[in-house]
C-alpha cells in the first residue's frame, strides 16, 4: 500500500496518478477494489483524454463559427450567450484538458513542464475560464427565465446589447475572483494528483485562512450555479405549466384545439434546448463538485465520510465532457443549427470535390 503514496516536501500523502501508476495496479495480483477502480481510471483517461482534446477543440471552433456568422434560427440575445459558452468551453479544453490533464496522464513525456515556472498564472487563466463557462450556463438560464416567464422585462433584459454588458461583467468578475490562486500557488507544476494541480507551501496547505478561500471558491463554483439554475428551472416549469393550461382552455374557446400553436411549439423548442443545457451541466458536473465540498471539509477538520480518489477522477472525466456535449445539445434541438452544422461539414469534401472535376 505504501507505493501508492508519494510524499512531497512537506510529508503531505497524495495518490501518485498516470498511465504507469494505472498498469503498475492492474498488474499486482491482489488489490483493493477501490485501488482497482483507480487503476482502470487511469488506463481509460490515457485514451480518453486525447479522444476528447481531438473532438472538443474543432467541434467548439465550428459551433462558434455558426453561432457568429450562419443563421441558425436563434435570436440575437440567444446566439450571444451561446456563442459566448462556447469560446469558455473551448478555453478550458485547452487549459484544463490539454495543459493540465493530458501532461499529468503521460507524466514521463511531460516532465519538461517542471522547469517552465508559470504553474500559479496558468491556474489563474484555468480557473477563470472554468469560472466563465459555469456562468455563462447560469446567465442564460436566467435570460431563458426571463423571456418565458417575466413578460415586461424581456423587451428591455433579453437584448443582444444587454447580454454583451453580462457576459463582459462575469468576464471581468471571473479573472478577479480567482487572482488569489497566483498568490496560493507557487509557479512550480506539479504533476501529482490533487485539486490543484501546482506546487503549494506548507503554509499554505495547512492554513485554515487559505483552506477557507478555496471553500468558498468551490461555493461560488460550482455549489451556487447549481442551485441557481435549479431554481430558475423550478421556477420556469411552473410559470409553464399554468400558462399552457390557461391557452390550451383560451384556444379551445376560440379557435378549437385543431388549431395549430405557432408560439406554443417555438417556446417548447427554446424550453427544451434551456432544460437540456441545464441538465448537462448538472449531471456532469455532479460528481467533481461532491469531491471537491468533501475534500475542503476535510482539511477542515470534517472527516465523517471518505471519498476515494477515484471519485475525483471520475468527476474530472465527466466536468471536461461537458464542454464537448453542448454542441450535439444544440444540434438535437435545433433544426437550422443542425442543417448549417452539416452544411459546414460537408464544405471541404465538396469543395475538393469540385477542385478533382475542374481538374479533369
Amino acid at each position: 500500500m505504501c507505493k501508492n503514496l508519494r510524499v512531497i516536501d512537506w510529508n503531505v500523502p497524495t495518490m501518485d496518478r498516470g498511465l504507469s501508476y494505472g498498469l503498475y495496479w492492474l498488474s499486482i495480483d491482489w488489490v483493493p477494489l477501490t485501488l482497482w477502480i483507480y487503476g482502470v481510471l487511469l488506463i481509460i483517461q490515457a485514451g480518453y483524454y486525447p479522444i476528447l482534446a481531438i473532438v472538443g477543440v474543432p467541434v467548439n471552433v465550428v459551433t462558434i463559427y455558426i453561432l457568429l456568422y450562419k443563421d441558425c434560427g436563434l435570436s440575437p440575445c440567444v446566439k450571444r450567450y451561446l456563442g459566448a459558452m462556447a469560446v469558455a468551453d473551448l478555453l478550458v479544453i485547452i487549459l484544463d484538458l490539454i495543459l493540465r490533464h493530458i501532461p499529468i496522464v503521460f507524466r514521463e513525456q511531460f516532465y519538461f513542464l517542471l522547469s517552465i515556472p508559470v504553474c500559479n498564472i496558468h491556474a489563474v487563466l484555468l480557473y477563470a475560464a472554468t469560472d466563465c463557462s459555469v456562468w455563462f450556463t447560469v446567465t442564460f438560464t436566467f435570460d431563458r427565465f426571463v423571456a418565458i416567464c417575466c413578460q415586461k422585462l424581456k423587451s428591455k433584459y433579453c437584448s443582444e446589447k444587454t447580454a454583451a454588458v453580462v457576459l463582459g461583467t462575469v468576464t471581468v468578475l471571473s479573472c478577479l475572483k480567482n487572482i488569489f490562486w497566483y498568490f496560493m500557488l507557487t509557479d512550480r507544476y506539479w504533476l501529482w494528483n490533487a485539486p490543484w494541480f501546482c506546487d503549494i507551501t506548507i503554509d499554505v496547505y495547512y492554513s485554515r485562512v487559505w483552506v477557507t478561500i478555496e471553500f468558498l471558491h468551490h461555493i461560488l463554483t460550482p455549489t451556487l450555479p447549481f442551485l441557481l439554475i435549479l431554481l430558475l428551472n423550478v421556477f420556469t416549469i411552473k410559470h409553464i405549466l399554468v400558462t399552457s393550461r390557461a391557452r390550451r382552455r383560451f384556444r379551445s374557446h376560440t379557435n378549437g384545439d385543431s388549431q395549430c400553436d405557432t408560439e406554443m411549439r417555438n417556446r417548447k423548442k427554446s424550453i427544451i434546448l434551456l432544460f437540456v443545457i441545464s441538465a448537462n451541466f448538472v449531471l456532469l458536473w455532479s460528481m467533481l463538485m461532491v469531491f471537491s465540498m468533501w475534500n475542503r471539509m476535510f482539511n477542515l477538520g470534517y472527516d465523517s465520510v471518505h471519498l476515494h480518489d477515484f471519485v475525483q477522477e471520475m468527476g474530472f472525466m465527466l466536468q471536461l465532457l461537458s464542454c464537448c456535449t453542448n454542441t450535439e445539445i444544440y444540434a438535437v434541438t435545433q433544426t437550422k443549427f443542425r442543417q448549417q452544422l452539416k452544411n459546414v461539414l460537408k464544405y471541404p469534401f465538396t469543395h475538393i470535390h469540385q477542385s478533382i472535376k475542374f481538374t479533369h
